[in-house]
C-alpha cells in the first residue's frame, strides 16, 4: 500500500525538531523535548500542514488504519485501548511479544476502513498510518471531513514519516521520524516512558551498526534496488529517497539506485533498473501467513529475476545477491525498522557486522 501526500512536508519536519506549536504555561507538545518528561496534557500534536490536535486526556478508543500504527500502539503498551484497524496484520507478521493481543483486535475493513463505519466506530482517535486515501470506494465519498470527524467525537492523528513522505522535501537518511512518530503516539496515549525505551533501543541498534560501518567510504557501499514483487513485474516500483525503506537501506551502508526519484514511491522501467545495475536486490515480499508459504513467495521473486531476460543481467542476479527480507518492516515505519537496517548491513557488510555489531 503506497502513502499518499498530504501537503508540504516543510512545516512537519519544523514541528518535528522543535515540538507542535505555542501553547499556554499549562500546555505540553509532542517534540523531542516531551519524550523524556512524565506525561501531561494537554499535548499537542500537528499534521503535515503544521494543523494542531489538542489532546485534554489520553484517547480510551483507538482506531488504527493498518498494522503499522497497530503494531507502534501494541509495543506501547497502548493495545488494550484499539478497538478496530484496517489492513489487518497476516498471520505470523506481529512480533511474538505482542501477536496474540493483536489478533484480538476487530477488523473494520479489510483494506481501507469505510468512512461510515469509521465514523461510527465509537472511537475517539484514529491514527493514520498514510493520509488523505479514498475509503470504501467512490460511492463512500472519499475520507471523513475535518468536520465529519468533529461531528463524531474522533480525533485524527497522521504518522508523519509516511503520511507526509511523498511530499518531503529531501531524502530519508536516517528513522528519526519513525521514532518521532513513536514519541508522539507515546504522549498522546501516557506512554511516554514505554516510548522512549523503544526508541532508545532502535538508536542502539542502528547505531552499532553506524560505528561498525563509520570508515567505509562511500564508493564502497553497494547499489541497491527493492524489488517490490507484490506491487507487480511489469512495470517495477521503485522506493525513493522519500520513503522510509531510503533511511532502512542508506543506514545498513548501502546506495539505493533510485535514491534521487522525486517521490515516495514511483513506477519505473525494467530498462531503468538495467540502466542503474544494482549490485544487490532485496526481495521484497509481504508476509503470507506462513514461513511456508514465505518462502514460495520468495521462491517465486527469485525465479522471476532469474528468468526474466531483462533481469537475467544484473549484477544482483549473477552474483545471487537476493535479500530475503519482507517490505513491511523495510517500507512500513516501526520499531523494527532498526532490525531490518541489522539484516540487511550483516548481509551486505558481513566482515563488518557481526550480529548487528
Amino acid at each position: 500500500m503506497r502513502s499518499r501526500v498530504l501537503c508540504g512536508v516543510a512545516a512537519a519536519v519544523a514541528l518535528l525538531a522543535t515540538g507542535c506549536g505555542s501553547g499556554g504555561p499549562a500546555s505540553k507538545d509532542a517534540g523531542p523535548a516531551a519524550a523524556t518528561s512524565p506525561s501531561a496534557f494537554p499535548v499537542r500534536v500537528a499534521d503535515c500542514a503544521g494543523r494542531e490536535t489538542v489532546f485534554d486526556a489520553a484517547p480510551q478508543k483507538i482506531v488504527t488504519s493498518n498494522a503499522s500504527s497497530l503494531e507502534m500502539l501494541l509495543e506501547l503498551g497502548a493495545g488494550d485501548r484499539v478497538i478496530g484497524t484496517g489492513f489487518p496484520p497476516g498471520n505470523g507478521y506481529l512480533p511474538p511479544d505482542v501477536a496474540e493481543q493483536g489478533t484480538k483486535v476487530p477488523v473494520l475493513g479489510r483494506t481501507v476502513i469505510a468512512k461510515e463505519k469509521l465514523l461510527g466506530s465509537g472511537a475517539d482517535l484514529y491514527v493514520d498510518t498514510f493520509g488523505a486515501m479514498a475509503m470504501g470506494g467512490g460511492a463512500m465519498g472519499g475520507p471523513p471531513s475535518d468536520q465529519e470527524f468533529a461531528s463524531a467525537g474522533v480525533k485524527h492523528l497522521y504518522l508523519l514519516s509516511t503520511a507526509c513522505a511523498a511530499g518531503a522535501t529531501s531524502a530519508k537518511t536516517d528513522l528519526a521520524e519513525v521514532e518521532q512518530d513513536i514519541k508522539r503516539l507515546g504522549a498522546v496515549t501516557g506512554t511516554l516512558a514505554r516510548a522512549d525505551q523503544l526508541v532508545a533501543g532502535m538508536e542502539e541498534k542502528t547505531g552499532r551498526v553506524g560505528a561498525a560501518l563509520a570508515a567505509l567510504p562511500a564508493d564502497q557501499r553497494p547499489s541497491y534496488f527493492f524489488f517490490d514483487f507484490d506491487a507487480g513485474t511489469k512495470q517495477p516500483m521503485a522506493v525513493c529517497g522519500r520513503q522510509v525503506a531510503n533511511a532502512v537501506i542508506t543506514l545498513a551502508g548501502a546506495r539505493n539506485v533510485f535514491a534521487d526519484c522525486d517521490s515516495d514511491f514511483k513506477p519505473v522501467s525494467w530498462e531503468d533498473v538495467v540502466a542503474r545495475n544494482p549490485d544487490w536486490i532485496q526481495l521484497g515480499v509481504r508476509n503470507q501467513g506462513s514461513e511456508e508459504e514465505n518462502r514460495k513467495a520468495f521462491d517465486a521473486a527469485e525465479q522471476f529475476l532469474r528468468t526474466f531476460p531483462a533481469a537475467q543481467g544484473l549484477t544482483a542476479v549473477r552474483e545471487g545477491h537476493l535479500l530475503r527480507i519482507g517490505s513491511e518492516t523495510t517500507t512500513i515505519a516501526g520499531v523494527r525498522n532498526a532490525d531490518t537496517v541489522q539484516q540487511i548491513a550483516r548481509a551486505l557488510h558481513p566482515d563488518l557486522v557481526k550480529d548487528g555489531r
